[in-house]
């Protein structure tokens, strides 16, 4: 399994957050912090906000934080909610899209991918923004220039 770099943003975004312990930042600094494209952000900013994971402040003297405490965001809640395809193999795709497979009748490849899929989500589901940035880790993740 393989994540989107939208996923790693939304997660590299959401723990710039909790680092930035509460207050406001900006797309603008975020971006440089993590030297990615601005308009590539926003995309992540956006569908971050949409999904009730950040507030954004617009304006003068606006920015983004978090919008749940960290110990209540679940790594896996996010990965589902910023992975657009998790169809990990063909036959798991809408069945329009693989409706060509010789072996459909007789295969338990999509069983056990299915299975292997559910067991990496919860393994995430284990997990709280709050357990991914600790003490050291909040020093290098916001930029103090």
């Amino acid at each position: 399994m393989r994540l989107t770099r939208h996923t790693d943003y939304a997660l590299r975004v959401l723990m710039y957050l909790d680092a930035n312990d509460g207050q406001l930042s900006s797309i603008r600094e975020i971006a440089l912090t993590y030297r990615i494209s601005e308009n590539f952000l926003m995309k992540i900013v956006h569908r971050l906000g949409m999904a009730g994971y950040i507030i954004t402040v617009r304006g003068r003297g606006g920015g983004l934080r978090l919008a749940h405490p960290p110990h209540a965001i679940r790594i896996g809640d996010v990965v589902r909610r910023t992975e657009e395809d998790m169809a990990l193999v063909g036959c798991m795709q809408p069945a329009s899209e693989d409706a060509g497979c010789l072996l459909a009748d007789a295969c338990r490849l999509r069983g056990a991918i299915g299975e292997a899929l559910c067991a990496f989500l919860a393994v995430l589901d284990g997990y709280t923004l709050a357990d991914m940035v600790t003490g050291h880790e909040r020093r290098l993740l916001v930029r103090s220039d």
